[in-house]
């Protein structure tokens, strides 16, 4: 150990940049631990910005020639200095690393930003767009950008806010479905699942920061690529989760694989934080308006037939039944060696045994005067008469669980039948625990993924949905008693996790939000044909066919109007615990934003505002109005906080502040913490001061680190 320490500082004295990343790995790989999941953690991802403007400091790659199908160089360089205007504008470079220093001039147009996962990044949010049917219902957001950077931007507006995150990352199939600096990860790239692994450990632990350690839930659907490694690095990461797994039939029909099994099931973590638990939900036996149900009285049993030990000697005895098909009397029980034809008749009855239809004597499921006890409260039933089977008459009897129903209110005795037996219906359904294998006909991923997908928005294809009531049913065992539960959904795709949430609300009236994350990454196939029409990223016409403007909004805007992109109300109708036309939509909220990327200065001085004000409408409950420019009047109160610019101005701001029951934080603009502490002293103790822009810088300079 002690020799390569010399030889990284032998590095690092010719190449501080070189040397230190060197140092870096091998701090990791030192620490790395002798049991357990062990994977390259490999150097951090990096991430191209298309849209970011070109800044003196910033990282960037060059670019291939427009036309070109190849792949522009890897390295990273630094820009030292911009010249010119317009088309002609050109930035000097410095390459990054390398060794020997390397500098060259280059259009700026031919330029891309670069963040790695190890820098510092200030956030903003740009809004393009919104959908407002819900009135002063909390909206949902939508957010375009690498999702690691996004849930970073959330540690500020949502830490420990979560009460739910449901994500669906890619399988790591090796299928050019999901990208590492940049690149497809190929299937036969020997790093793939340490990559893959590296990729989802540094968004689980941001997002750990993000969930309600009191009482929250983490939901993971993965298929048989990673769901072993998977679990690992959930118990790694989250050693105080409870974790369970839980396996679903997506595919009922399976998907066909030569020379092996065709896979039909996914599999679904889930991690249980704090007081969470599973709530149940309600038996399909037990529904509301269902009868109660009856249990047949002979035993099914054989180990339980007449003359075994198990079934004792008390249980073989005649039920006397009349013509008019009621109970009229129950008799003595038999010894085993009795033979049943010697039991005494009673005139206009028949004495019915416990027969099976092959002859074998069986045994009642009750006792004598136990049955007599349930039958003089109604609680036994003659069914249909079997006069050529050796036992003449079905008897059924109600289960000491199905009496107590009744008699706890939770079913209604509605009548009597003509034998006197009660008829009782359920007034609520009764709730269940669910198996941990789910063989569902609503979580069929093609018919209420796929299907569902279409019907919302045509032609536009996006590979594997989910089926919207699988997500649906994984969040209500979760959230189905917190009304304004916060979701979060960072591989958010086509946007069904958001779509599930706006179910659960119409179901009980709940105001849940979701926050969908999807970056605007243009399919595979697709990228080689825009690049022969001389497009790259970036460019309007490359972008409008990235996930989130071609499918995610378009799919969330849909689903809340009922009507499609083309404007047409959408056919078909939702299915299972909720069923109602398409077109209806939902009476939901939501806004689509994109990720920007904020240097301290300009947030320090004010110049950022616009882009970080949604961050702070969004700490306040994403609901109401929102504070979208500075206040000439030096503060202004919105729906669920205020923002105060000028501290000369905070007897009025204070006095706006607690006339209003909805605010919730007060924002103050001041460098001078004395002067901060002394406005805060004047809110409302309900009302959370917060110290701008102290609070949101020193939030993204703690959360870095690699």
């Amino acid at each position: 150990m002690s020799r390569l320490t010399d030889l990284i500082a032998q590095v690092k004295a010719k190449d501080p940049a070189t040397g230190a990343e060197l140092e870096r790995e091998f701090q990791v790989l030192s620490s790395r631990r002798a049991f357990g999941l062990n994977f390259e953690r490999h150097r951090p991802e990096a991430v191209e910005l298309p849209q970011r403007k070109i800044r003196k400091g910033d990282k960037v790659r060059i670019l291939p020639p427009r036309g070109s199908t190849k792949k522009g160089e890897q390295r990273l360089w630094l820009v030292k200095s911009l010249s010119g205007r317009g088309e002609s504008k050109s930035a000097t470079l410095d390459l990054i690393g390398g060794g020997e220093p390397e500098t060259q001039s280059v259009a700026v147009v031919d330029l891309v930003v670069v963040a790695e996962f190890r820098d510092v990044i200030y956030p903003g949010l740009v809004s393009t767009g919104k959908v407002e049917r819900g009135g002063d219902r909390p909206y949902h957001t939508v957010i375009n950008g690498e999702n690691f950077h996004v849930l970073k931007a959330l540690t500020y507006s949502h830490r420990g806010k979560i009460d739910a995150i449901y994500i669906d990352p890619p399988y790591n199939s090796g299928a050019q479905d999901w990208k590492y600096n940049n690149n497809y990860v190929e299937k036969d790239d020997l790093y793939r699942h340490s990559k893959w692994l590296a990729m989802m450990e540094r968004r689980l632990r941001v997002a750990r920061e993000l969930l309600n350690p009191l009482n929250s839930v983490l939901i993971v659907a993965i298929d048989d690529k990673e769901f072993a490694r998977l679990a690992l690095l959930l118990e790694q990461t989250f050693p105080d989760a409870r974790q369970e797994m839980i396996t679903t039939v997506i595919n009922p029909r399976g998907k066909y694989r030569q020379g092996e099994f065709a896979r039909c099931e996914e599999y679904i973590f889930f991690l249980a934080f704090g007081a969470a638990k599973v709530l149940g939900e309600p038996d399909g036996d037990f529904a509301a308006g269902s009868t109660v149900s009856w249990r047949t009285l002979r035993r099914s049993d054989l180990s339980s037939a007449r003359g075994t030990k198990k079934g004792g000697t008390s249980q073989f005895y005649p039920i006397y039944i009349g013509g008019s098909g009621r109970i009229e009397r129950i008799g003595e029980a038999l010894d085993h060696a009795v033979d049943r034809k010697t039991a005494p008749q009673l005139p206009g009855c028949v004495a019915v045994f416990p027969i099976r239809d092959d002859g074998t004597e069986m045994n009642w499921g009750l006792t004598g005067p136990s049955l007599k006890s349930l039958l003089d409260n109604g609680y036994v039933r003659v069914g249909r008469a079997t006069p050529d089977r050796p036992q003449q008459y079905e008897v059924s009897y109600l289960t000491s669980g199905r009496i107590a129903d009744i008699e706890s209110g939770r079913a209604k005795v509605v009548g009597r039948a003509e034998d006197g037996s009660v008829i009782a219906k359920y007034e609520t359904s009764k709730i269940k625990m669910p198996v941990s294998t789910w063989a569902r006909p609503s979580h069929n991923a093609e018919i209420y993924g796929t299907d569902l997908l279409k019907a919302l928005i045509g032609d536009r294809t996006f590979p594997f949905p989910k089926s919207l009531h699988a997500v649906e049913d994984c969040l209500r065992l979760f959230i189905a008693d917190k009304p304004e539960a916060i979701v979060l959904d960072f591989f958010s795709g086509s946007g069904t996790t958001a779509h599930a949430v706006m179910r659960l609300n119409r179901q009980d009236g709940g105001r849940r939000q979701c926050i969908s994350v999807t970056n605007n990454e243009v399919a595979a196939e697709e990228q080689a044909a825009l690049r022969k029409k001389k497009l790259r990223p970036g460019d309007i016409d490359w972008e409008k066919w990235g996930i989130c403007e071609y499918i995610t909004k378009p799919r969330i805007a849909a689903a809340i109007t009922g009507k499609s992109p083309d404007g047409k109300e959408i056919e078909g109708d939702y299915k299972f615990t909720d069923e109602f036309q398409i077109a209806e939509g939902f009476d939901e909220n939501a806004e689509f934003f994109t990720l920007t990327y904020e240097t301290p200065v300009s947030v320090s001085h004010n110049k950022a505002f616009a882009r970080i004000a949604p961050l702070l409408w969004m700490r306040a409950g994403s609901e109401g109005r929102r504070i979208d420019a500075l206040p000439a009047k030096g503060w202004e109160v919105a729906d669920t906080y205020g923002l105060l610019t000028d501290l000369d101005k905070a007897a009025p701001f204070c006095k706006a502040i607690a006339s209003e029951d909805a605010v919730r934080i007060a924002y103050i603009v001041t460098d001078d913490d004395r002067r901060f502490q002394s406005v805060a002293r004047r809110l409302p103790v309900t009302v959370e001061p917060v110290r701008l822009y102290e609070s949101y810088l020193s939030n993204f300079q703690f959360t870095n680190g690699e």
